[in-house]
C-alpha cells in the first residue's frame, strides 16, 4: 500500500491557509505533507507565494507528528547553500513529525530574481551536487570552509541543529538527474508516474524512499473541476522545457494562452471525482514503482478533496 501525503501549495494559497491545512490533513490521517517553495507562482490568477521557511514556522505550531518535506528547494542560485543549510536546520529542530530538505535544480521562474541568470542544465546539475555537498559539511556541526566551482563558505558553522539530521530527496525527471538523486540524495522525488525514472534511479544505486506527486482537480463535478484548472492551473498541460526556461508568471500566461480546456479534461490531470478513477491513477504511481503518492489539489475545495481521499480513495489501498 502507497502512502499518501498532502501537497502544500504555496502558489495558491495565503500562509494561514497552509498552516490550516497541515493541521487538516493530520487529522485525516495522511502520512506526510510536502511544500512547494517559490519565488513566483506559474500564472498571477495563482495569486500567493509566501517564503517557504517562514511559513514553516508555522506549520510546526499546527502539526503534531505528521512529517513534512519542501517539495522542492532549489538551493543553487536565489539563496546560497549555506543560508539553506540553516533554514533546513532550524526547521528540523521545530517540526515534531521530522523534516526532510527536498532538493531540485529548479526554475528560472524562481531562480533569475537575483540576477545571476540561469545555466543550462548540467551546471544547474553541477550546482546542486555541490550545494548538496556544502549543506552535508554544515550539518555535522563543524567549522566549515569550501572552495568549490560554484560554491565559497568561509569559517561558517551551524550551531542550531536538530536531533535527527534531515534525509534529502532529490527531484529527478531524465535520467541524468534520476542518476544524481542515487549518488547524492536519500530519496527521490518525480512529478507523474515515471517508471523510467525509477528504473534509472534504481540502476544507480538508489535505495531511498521514491515520491511521485499527482495534480488533482477535484470538485463535486468533472465540469467544475476543469473549469478550476484551466483558471487556476493551465500550465498543468504544458509539457517539455517550458516549466523549467519561462521566466515570468507573464510567459506562462502567454504560453498557456495554446491550451483549451478540453487539454485538460483529456490530460494526466484527473478532474472526474467518481473515486475508481483516482484509485487508478494512484495505482499507476504504485505500478511505476512509488511508494509514497503525494497529492496535490489545484481546484479551491481542499477540505473536499482531503475528505473524498480519507473517505473514499485511500480505503481502497
Amino acid at each position: 500500500m502507497p502512502e499518501f501525503g498532502f501537497a502544500l501549495s504555496s502558489e495558491l494559497h495565503s500562509p494561514n491557509e497552509l498552516v490550516e491545512y497541515a493541521g487538516r490533513a493530520e487529522e485525516l490521517g495522511f502520512d506526510y505533507l510536502t511544500i512547494s517553495d517559490h519565488f513566483h507562482p506559474w500564472i498571477s490568477a495563482q495569486g500567493e507565494s509566501p517564503f517557504v521557511w517562514s511559513t514553516l514556522g508555522g506549520v510546526a505550531r499546527e502539526i503534531d507528528d505528521i512529517p513534512i518535506a519542501t517539495g522542492v528547494t532549489a538551493p543553487i542560485i536565489r539563496i546560497h547553500p549555506a543560508i539553506i543549510a540553516q533554514a533546513a536546520a532550524t526547521a528540523a529542530t521545530m517540526l515534531p513529525g521530522g523534516f526532510s530538505l527536498g532538493v531540485g535544480t529548479g526554475e528560472n521562474l524562481n531562480e533569475h530574481v537575483v540576477g545571476e541568470g540561469w545555466p543550462e542544465h548540467e551546471v544547474r546539475l553541477e550546482m546542486l551536487e555541490e550545494a548538496v555537498e556544502v549543506i552535508r559539511k554544515l550539518w555535522t556541526g563543524e567549522s566549515v570552509s569550501h572552495h568549490g566551482a560554484h560554491y565559497d563558505v568561509e569559517n561558517a558553522r551551524v550551531y542550531t541543529l536538530p536531533d535527527e539530521t534531515p534525509d534529502i530527496p532529490v527531484s529527478a525527471y531524465g535520467p541524468k538527474t534520476a542518476e544524481s538523486a542515487a549518488e547524492i540524495g536519500d530519496g527521490l522525488v518525480s512529478v507523474g508516474p515515471q517508471e523510467a525514472v525509477v528504473e534509472t534511479y534504481r540502476d544507480a544505486g538508489g535505495e531511498g524512499p521514491r515520491y511521485g506527486q499527482m495534480t488533482v482537480s477535484y470538485a463535486e463535478t468533472e465540469d467544475e473541476a476543469v473549469e478550476a484548472a484551466y483558471e487556476r492551473w493551465p500550465n498543468t498541460a504544458l509539457t517539455g522545457d517550458l516549466n523549467t526556461e519561462l521566466a515570468t508568471p507573464k510567459h506562462f500566461e502567454q504560453a498557456c494562452e495554446m491550451i483549451e480546456p478540453e487539454d485538460i479534461r483529456e490530460g494526466s490531470t484527473p478532474t472526474n471525482p467518481d473515486p475508481d478513477t483516482h484509485v487508478e491513477n494512484v495505482q499507476a504511481f504504485a505500478d511505476a514503482g512509488y511508494e509514497h503518492v503525494t497529492l496535490h489539489q489545484i481546484a479551491p475545495d481542499v477540505e473536499g478533496l482531503l475528505e473524498f481521499y480519507a473517505e473514499d480513495v485511500i480505503p481502497s489501498f
